[in-house]
């Protein structure tokens, strides 16, 4: 039988999906290809959505709440739909640092050149 390399046998790190559980916990994906498969792209997907969303909400909350005369409902609303993407952006961000490539410590200390040290 032939071995297959180290990578293939070595278990994927979890990615931490853009929605929860019904019970409203983290939801993860394991997987054993590069993320590749229809549900990370799913996930891609969902995660463009929601930043994109972010980026429209804070839009209209910056409009209501440069208003002085914006009513309590309005603002309240903002402030609702605020919070909600913001912990859909810091889901995000959390899972996307989980996936980045931590470069090994002897790499960290080289110079721009090779040279370790200062």
């Amino acid at each position: 039988m032939g071995q297959t390399s180290s990578n293939a046998s070595a278990p994927a790190c979890p990615r931490l999906l853009p929605w929860p559980t019904l019970e409203g916990k983290p939801c993860y994906l394991v997987t054993d290809n590069n993320g590749g498969g229809f549900l990370s792209r799913l996930a891609d997907d969902l995660e463009a959505a929601q930043l994109v969303t972010g980026t429209d909400v804070l839009g209209r909350a910056r409009q209501v709440l440069s208003d002085p005369m914006s009513p309590y409902a309005e603002i309240r609303y903002a402030g609702i739909r605020l919070a909600e993407c913001l912990t859909d952006a810091l889901r995000i961000a959390e899972s996307r640092g989980m996936r980045l490539v931590v470069p090994d410590a002897a790499k960290d200390s080289e110079g721009p050149n090779g040279q370790v040290g200062n």
